[in-house]
This record gives structure tokens, C-alpha cells and sequence, in this order.
């Protein structure tokens, strides 16, 4: 999953905004392959660190690793004084920072213990059309092609269940993604319309500090930390573990980031389709996961659910 600010940045502003008509610099298809890649290679970066690692205290790890690294980065860049937050803002990003990292990614990363990281990454590819649920619950009105795309992420979230209601894999671990996901969708959703700090990176920090710290606490209550020794980790978990850190929640933040600020939104929300394909390819190619039929007609309806739902709304 992607990191915090971002993806509220995406699924928010992205789904109003119209494109801009320009040429787009090469420099900008760099970060978008980077986004692309970077984030579609975390579910499989997850699979792998949870081989030996317990799925929250690794998780918890990760995040308040990456918010702690932010926050100095962004006190070292803008100052000390870019960190400085209301408790209001500071406890909305808290409360965001838990329902996206503790409960959708949280979910996602238990859910990897026992289901495929391509069939995780293609259950969370219909968080847009959970987005498009709760606007129109808070009185919003999508276009009618929003809503002609979460019957296509709905249909295809079906499908790809099936696995889990064959025995073919947990169905807890099915159901712990989709759980996952609407906790990550009201979050984001959350995210918009409460007070938060008003620089990103500085909220994204504050979010991932909170979130990992709620990972910690639920490790604890699991008794993940019993028995628990670093040694036991393998080399493959802790590269993996490192690559998550440093790759997954710092440098294609910042390539986002940047991206919102230098590209139509429009382009940048493409990523919403994309990094379920590049995680399933990855699934494929490095862990050997099959490509069943499930698998490959509920991806291919769902992907094509969210690019209704971001090409309709866009142009509104």
C-alpha cells in the first residue's frame, strides 16, 4: 500500500480534478515509474518479510522507522518548525495514521501470511470504489460512471474471493484485505475532511509514526514480541524489510509528492491500476505464485472498474 499523505492525496483532490493539457517531461515519467514499480513491489516485499518476521511488529517496525527518518528529513530540509502541529491536526493524524497503516495495512500484511501478495494487491485495488461508496454516503454525488466502476470492483472483489471459498486459500485472508481496505478507504476519506497538519510530509511522518506504534501495540497483545528473536530473521526478510523502509515508504513518497506538485492529477492516479499488475507480475515471476483464472478475470475486472471510476471522475 502506498504511503499515507499520498494516497489521500490521490484518491481525494484526483478524482475531481481535470487534467492539465501540457507535454509531460521526461523527468515525470521517471517518478511515475517509480510509483509504478516501487509501490506495485511492496505487496511482494511484504510476502517476503513476513516469511520470518511477525507480520505487526515487522510492520510496526517499518513505519515508525520511515516516520521517524521523514520527520528529521523534513526538520533538516524546512526546519524544526514544519513539524510543528495543533493537537487538533495532531490528533487527526493519529487517528488517520491508525485507520490506514493499523487497519489497512496492518490487515494486509497479516492477510500475507497466508494468501498470495498478487491476490492482496489486486483485493485492495478496489479501495476507489469504496471512496466512491462513502462520498455518496456523505451526500456527494459521483458521476454515473463512478458508480458504473464500483459495480465493476464489486464484481470483480466476488471473483476474486472464490479462492478463498474453494479452500484454494484462507478465506480468512481474503476477508482480512477486504477489511483492510474500506479501513484504508474511510481513512483516506477521513483524511480530507478533518484538521490535519498542513505540510504533507510533515503529516505523513506524524501518520506513520502513529500507525507503526499501533502495529507495536497489537504485536504485544498477539505475543509476537514471545520468542521473538532478530537473528531468527532471515537475510531475504531483513532486505526485504530494509528495501520496504527506505524504497517503498521514503523514496517513492517522495517521487509522489513531487508528482502532485509537476503532473496532471489525472496521470498520477493512474497508479491506482497499474500497481496491482505490477504486483501480480512480481507475485509471478519472484515467489512463483500461480495466475489462476479467479486471479486473472476478477484482477482484470477490477483494474478495469478503477480506471472507469478515475477517467469518469477526472473529467468532471
Amino acid at each position: 500500500m502506498t504511503t499515507p499523505a499520498a494516497d489521500r492525496a490521490a484518491l481525494d483532490p484526483v478524482l475531481s480534478a481535470s487534467p492539465a493539457r501540457r507535454a509531460i517531461p521526461p523527468a515525470v515519467w521517471g517518478a511515475l515509474a517509480i510509483v509504478y514499480v516501487v509501490w506495485g513491489s511492496t505487496y511482494l516485499g511484504i510476502r517476503i518479510v513476513v516469511e520470518t518476521m511477525p507480520p505487526f511488529l515487522s510492520a510496526g517496525a517499518r513505519f515508525v522507522v520511515a516516520g521517524l527518518v521523514l520527520g528529521a528529513l523534513v526538520a533538516w530540509r524546512r526546519g524544526p518548525g514544519a513539524l510543528r502541529v495543533t493537537r487538533a491536526q495532531a490528533a487527526s493524524a493519529a487517528v488517520v495514521g491508525l485507520l490506514l497503516l493499523l487497519g489497512g495495512n496492518g490487515m494486509v500484511v497479516l492477510a500475507e501470511t497466508s494468501i498470495p501478495s498478487g491476490l492482496a494487491a489486486l483485493l485492495v485495488a478496489v479501495v476507489p470504489a469504496w471512496v466512491v461508496v462513502l462520498r455518496r454516503a456523505f451526500g456527494e454525488r459521483p458521476g454515473p460512471g463512478a458508480y458504473g466502476g464500483v459495480a465493476l470492483g464489486l464484481a470483480g472483489l466476488a471473483v476474486l474471493t472464490l479462492p478463498g471459498l474453494s479452500g484454494d486459500v484462507r478465506l480468512s485472508g481474503v476477508l482480512a484485505v477486504v477489511v483492510g481496505a474500506v479501513l484504508w478507504s474511510v481513512g483516506s476519506f477521513a483524511s480530507s475532511r478533518i484538521p490535519m497538519p498542513a505540510d504533507p510530509f510533515a503529516a505523513s511522518a506524524y501518520e506513520m509514526v502513529a500507525g507503526g506504534l499501533g502495529c507495536a501495540g497489537v504485536a504485544l497483545l498477539r505475543g509476537e514480541y514471545t520468542g521473538f528473536s532478530p537473528g531468527d530473521v532471515s537475510v531475504r526478510s531483513w532486505t526485504a524489510f530494509a528495501l520496504l523502509v527506505l524504497f517503498g515508504s521514503l523514496v517513492a513518497f517522495t517521487a509522489y509528492a513531487w508528482l502532485l506538485h509537476s503532473a496532471p492529477l489525472s496521470l498520477v492516479a493512474t497508479y491506482a491500476y497499474v500497481n496491482p499488475v505490477v504486483a501480480v507480475l512480481l507475485g509471478s515471476l519472484v515467489l512463483g505464485e500461480a495466475l489462476t483464472w479467479p486471479i486473472m478475470v476478477g484482477g482484470g475486472v477490477v483494474v478495469a472498474g478503477v480506471c472507469l471510476i478515475v477517467s469518469t471522475e477526472r473529467r468532471r
